[in-house]
């Protein structure tokens, strides 16, 4: 079978409508677009984009590098350079770091990024980890916990 041969079922396509043939064909002299004005003239489509004058949606719009997320959400961010001076097997969370004055201020949810070096261990509890942070604190032996 070549792609030439390919055929619609037998009935699922109708013959296209025969217009401007007459009154008797039904769609005689104007052929049911109407009298007058823009959509009964030849080649009658707008352009894709027309909105009647309005200044179309693609003009409209921000020409700028990206758009805001429309359910942004703000982290407090440490980083793990800020955690390594800890005692060893210590629980990490947004209280016990507030309390340490590490943080001075709660953001929203905690979120650990992978900047700098961490050589002990430690039970990181956090609402957020990047891939860095969390290998590296598995390799100091510690554990990451999502909250």
């Amino acid at each position: 079978m070549r792609i030439a041969d390919a055929q619609p079922q037998e009935g699922s396509t109708k013959r296209g409508r025969r217009v401007g043939r007459g009154i008797a064909a039904g769609q005689g002299a104007s052929c049911g677009f109407g009298m007058r004005g823009q959509k009964s003239r030849s080649g009658r489509p707008t352009r894709p984009g027309f909105e009647g004058g309005q200044t179309p949606l693609y003009r409209r719009l921000p020409k700028l590098k990206g758009f805001p997320l429309v359910n942004h959400k703000e982290f407090t961010i440490i980083n793990l350079d800020d955690i390594e001076g800890l005692t060893a097997n210590s629980e990490v969370t947004m209280a016990s770091l507030l309390e340490a004055g590490i943080l001075t201020q709660n953001d929203g949810p905690l979120k650990v990024l992978g900047g700098g070096e961490l050589k002990i261990a430690l039970t990181v509890k956090a609402a957020a980890f990047t891939k860095s942070a969390k290998a590296a604190i598995v390799a100091a032996g510690g554990t990451c916990e999502v909250v």
